[in-house]
Formats: structure tokens, C-alpha cells, sequence
């Protein structure tokens, strides 16, 4: 798709707060109760407590720089990525079809046959002023006789 396109549908849908009804009908089912979100919920409590009990506390410890490290860890396990793909499996491609994909092609029809319009209106005008043209040329170069 065009990323002109893409820019317009998504302003249209968030000009025409439709971006409000998508998000309500997302989060009908909270995320939470997901088995997917659930899993996702204990790998990272489980990896969290497995990588802090390997650390060695004491009252100078840097908790920034133990903080970052765990991030990076967690990153670098790849448990987050396969986790949001199977939350968005079960939570957004179920309504994809019957709930957003309407949305959105409405968004995109409006915008084109607006553009439609504007072209049918522009082209009719240049249209009617190639016609004069040759008419005005015709007149003055004088009649054509067979």
C-alpha cells in the first residue's frame, strides 16, 4: 500500500474518531485474561526471578545499571516477541475481519471517491478547455473545404 495512502486512511480514521470505536471494541475482552497474556505473564516472572537470584545484593548495588541489564536480557530472550504475536493472535486477528476491516475500507472508499470527485471535476474542466482550443484554431486558419 502507499505510504501517501496509508497516512490519509489513518487520519481519516482518527480524524472521524473512529480510532475510539476500534480501541473500545479491542479492549471489550481484557487483554488480561488472555491465556496468551497469562503465559506471557509467568515466563517473564519466571525469568525475572531466575536472573535476579543469580545477582549479589548489598546496599551499593547500582539498581539502574541492574535494572537495564534485566531489560536487556529479556529483550535478548525473544520470550517478549513471540509472547505479543500470540496476544495479538488471540485478541486482534479474531476481530480483524468483522470489525476493523470494515472501518478501514469505509475510511479508504470516502477518501477515494473524494479524490474521485476532485478528479472528475478537474479533468471535465481541462476536458472543456482542450475542446475550445482546437475550435478557436479552427476559426482562425479559416474553414476547410473538401
Amino acid at each position: 500500500m502507499d505510504v501517501y495512502l496509508q497516512w490519509t486512511s489513518g487520519s481519516m480514521i482518527s480524524s472521524e474518531r473512529q480510532h475510539l470505536k476500534l480501541h473500545r471494541e479491542l479492549y471489550m475482552d481484557p487483554i488480561k485474561y488472555k491465556p496468551a497474556f497469562q503465559n506471557l505473564r509467568q515466563k517473564v516472572d519466571n525469568f525475572v526471578t531466575s536472573h535476579l537470584s543469580t545477582q549479589d545484593w548489598n546496599p551499593s548495588i547500582n539498581k539502574n545499571q541492574m535494572r537495564n541489564g534485566l531489560r536487556q536480557s529479556v529483550v535478548q530472550s525473544g520470550m517478549l516477541e513471540s509472547g505479543v504475536d500470540r496476544i495479538i493472535t488471540q485478541v486482534v486477528d479474531p476481530k480483524m475481519n468483522h470489525t476493523f476491516r470494515p472501518h478501514i475500507e469505509t475510511a479508504i472508499h470516502d477518501f477515494l471517491s473524494g479524490d474521485r470527485k476532485e478528479e472528475n471535476t478537474t479533468s471535465s474542466t481541462s476536458a472543456a478547455s482542450e475542446q475550445t482550443e482546437p475550435q478557436e484554431a479552427l476559426s482562425a486558419s479559416g474553414p476547410k473545404t473538401p
